[in-house]
């Protein structure tokens, strides 16, 4: 597993996951893709093969 900064990139693959990650609660419309571009700084995502997972 790799630890690394996300990436504007990282957002299709997050949100299309987001409400099975979260027991099938609907908060898709919650993650926007502004936080990826602006804590692409201090934001991080744990990696695993071609998929990511925020961290």
């Amino acid at each position: 597993m790799l630890i690394r900064q996300i990436h504007s990139s990282d957002f299709a693959f997050i949100s299309s996951v987001m409400d099975d990650w979260w027991g099938g609660r609907q908060v898709r419309h919650l993650l926007h893709r502004m936080f990826f571009d602006h804590f692409a700084d201090t934001g991080f995502a744990a990696v695993e093969g071609r998929r990511s997972s925020v961290s």
